[in-house]
């Protein structure tokens, strides 16, 4: 891990990262089921978190080699449902309503995401030399939640699995069968928590709030 520690379980004000993943899915009311890719050992301690949340119907499952892998796994899961919403468990941050602002957006076109605009200018880079440098203005950084009508999100891991495509996250697999993704504005709260220095904003963060 890149946080030098398992950043799902790294304590912050007195939870674990998940916990406070998890407790933001829960206020959005908007799940039927929530199905989590995570280790067997760590199984216990999620089920003891849903039930201190209420979230009562949850699937835990093991991980894929890649986060496609886990997704994928976890579609599997989701047979029967609708619409299908993919997030990163290491955004703790994430406002309830914006959950239910990429889902409204997504069942009216068929696939939404989160996105923030890019403060930074970005280099397109080769060889270590700047080729190109990128327009900002039409630049934006994808964030999770990411929600799917669930057949069009089981046809495009169908078809990564069977052209041999890995991307970063399930809207790119969308747009890789030419299919529309609408954007929904993000949150800067928002953040991946990735590095050590992430955990030091988040404790942060979360101390202005109480």
């Amino acid at each position: 891990m890149r946080t030098g520690e398992d950043k799902l379980w790294a304590v912050i004000s007195g939870r674990p990262v998940l916990a406070i993943t998890l407790e933001s899915i829960a206020a959005a009311g908007c799940f039927d089921l929530v199905a989590i890719a995570a280790p067997s050992g760590r199984w216990d301690a999620i089920r003891g978190i849903a039930d201190e949340l209420q979230l009562s119907d949850v699937v835990l499952l093991e991980g894929g080699e890649r986060r496609q892998d886990s997704v994928a796994a976890a579609i599997d899961r989701c047979e029967g449902h609708a619409w299908i919403t993919v997030h990163d468990a290491a955004r703790p941050l994430t406002p309830p309503e914006l959950f239910r602002a990429v889902l409204d957006a997504a069942r009216a076109v068929g696939a939404a995401i989160a996105g923030v605009p890019c403060v930074d200018t970005v280099k397109q880079v080769h060889n270590g030399r700047v080729a190109a440098t990128l327009d900002r203005s039409s630049i934006m950084a994808a964030q999770t939640p990411q929600s799917f009508g669930a057949d069009l999100l089981r046809r495009a891991h169908l078809h990564a699995a069977t052209q041999g495509i890995s991307a970063g996250d399930d809207a790119s697999l969308v747009e890789a069968l030419g299919e529309p993704v609408t954007v929904v504005p993000g949150d800067p709260r928002n953040f991946k928590v990735t590095f050590p220095q992430d955990l030091v904003l988040l404790r942060s963060l979360l101390e202005e709030v109480r």
